[in-house]
């Protein structure tokens, strides 16, 4: 069963893990010793290699606690590599500190520090290269049929829908819903070929007769009378129990909840950069960030100018309202790529593909994203920042928070040069309500490494617009 697969890849883990701690320890001393790096004038006799061998008994199971300690051990198999890295250098902040204390506490002053900071960062490579090694061997065989995890849903409803498709997409995770209890909808009935299989009332019978490895409730709203009842039968069985709930549209992915006396309140929206801290943060790098990228694509924004110049009469930098943090409009900077029109028509339509109002220069620029490099100097003035939800103009806007839910709260947040959606293909002509929901999967889990990585993600495959028109 999964139950004990999962148990042996974890003890396997862990003896992997130490076997990677020991090995980074052992590399990191012969590059601090006896590399081409090393100082031949260096005093590496204070101690003896044993004594400084005889270190890993305490710092090979001190690593492992601290693994362990966040979470690094808990089943990673929805999570991405980048949870895993994070766990990982989380470890060894703790691990490190803690080695370093404990020389000082025992006296022992000529320890070498640079051997320490060099296996810090060894450890952390080979630990993450290590990991990625083993989920690419992991889904491979999961996309082949092995390692599987057999799931029984309770309920039919949105999130039951939501849970199936995410499942369909990622084959790579190994899960295999194997039917939906449900009391409303007829047995036979079809989502993505997982079919309705019987009533919820069965549900004790369908787990004496099958084996799972997890039941998933997945009730409808009005249907919740029941939970009490079926999470009890669930955890009778020994089987582990998840709940999804079906008004998840009104949480953020990443709940955060306050303990009242004991009382858990989740709070429905949680936006990181509502802290003081965090935006002072964000705005130190956009200020550093944009100067450095007005310096550096200035060549591009010179040539974009003479472009622009000679193909039309009209201003270089076109100015458009738009949309930015809190609801208040701001003029945002492009370099213009359409002929003059007067405010009514430009309001009309988006651009669409062969639109007669953008100029051959206009079209390269839009492809190539050099029309957006004049918003460099929004994010310095600070009505825009680097990353965040792409502005939008305010008669759309009007438009759309009475059509799509949750529209508005890409509004607590600095609009974005690029962003989360933007990197994923959303830009230009293509879904909002898509848009929309990458933009609050942004919102509710801004870190500064995120940040960075969507940075990274823009330059790598950000630039060229294929639905630019």
């Amino acid at each position: 069963m999964i139950k004990d697969n999962q148990k042996h890849l974890n003890r396997m883990q862990v003896i992997l893990d130490g076997c990677v701690v020991a090995i980074s320890y052992i590399i990191a001393y012969y590059m601090r010793f006896y590399s081409r790096f090393a100082d031949p004038n260096d005093v590496k006799v204070a101690y003896s290699a044993e004594v400084y061998f005889k270190a890993l008994y305490f710092i090979v199971p001190c690593y492992l606690f601290a693994y362990n300690f966040v979470n690094l051990y808990a089943s990673r198999r929805t999570s991405h590599g980048r949870s895993d890295f994070y766990k990982i250098v989380k470890g060894n902040l703790i691990g490190l500190p803690g080695f370093i204390v404990s020389l000082y506490m025992i006296q022992v002053s000529d320890f070498s520090r640079g051997m320490l900071f060099i296996f810090f960062g060894v450890n952390i490579f080979l630990c993450t290269f290590g990991r990625l090694v083993i989920r690419f061997i992991l889904q491979y065989f999961r996309e082949k049929g092995y390692n599987l995890k057999h799931v029984l849903l309770v309920g039919y409803s949105r999130s039951a829908e939501s849970y199936i498709r995410r499942i369909e997409d990622n084959p790579q995770w190994g899960y295999v819903i194997t039917g939906i209890l449900d009391n409303r909808v007829p047995v036979g009935t079809a989502y993505h070929k997982v079919k309705v299989i019987g009533k919820i009332n069965q549900l004790q019978e369908f787990i004496e007769q099958n084996e799972y490895d997890e039941i998933t409730i997945t009730l409808a709203l009005d249907h919740y009378d029941s939970l009490e009842k079926l999470v009890s039968i669930s955890e009778k069985s020994g089987i582990h129990t998840k709940f999804i709930p079906d008004y998840s549209s009104l949480f953020p992915s990443n709940p955060y909840t306050e303990d009242v006396e004991g009382l858990p309140v989740i709070n429905i929206r949680y936006v990181p950069l509502t802290d003081t801290w965090n935006k002072l943060i964000k705005r130190i790098v956009d200020i550093i960030g944009s100067l450095l990228c007005i310096i550096i694509f200035s060549p591009a924004m010179i040539f974009a100018a003479i472009a622009v110049g000679i193909s039309t009469d009209d201003s270089i930098i076109y100015k458009q309202e738009r949309i930015g943090l809190n609801g208040k409009p701001f003029k945002m900077y492009k370099f213009r790529t359409m002929i003059s029109q007067n405010v009514k028509d430009e309001a009309k339509a988006w651009t669409i593909k062969n639109d007669p109002r953008v100029t051959p220069v206009g079209r390269f620029l839009r492809k190539t994203s050099i029309d957006e490099m004049p918003q460099f100097f929004n994010v310095l003035m600070g009505s825009m920042s680097l990353v965040g939800p792409r502005p939008e103009r305010p008669s759309y806007v009007e438009k759309f928070k009475e059509q799509i839910p949750r529209y508005m709260v890409k509004h607590q947040v600095r609009p974005g040069i690029t962003g989360w959606a933007q990197i994923n293909g959303f830009r230009g002509d293509t879904s909002i309500k898509q848009r929309i929901d990458y933009d609050i999967y942004y919102i509710e889990n801004w870190t500064l490494g995120f940040d960075i990585e969507i940075l990274f993600g823009t330059i790598f495959h950000g630039f060229v617009n294929k639905n630019a028109y």
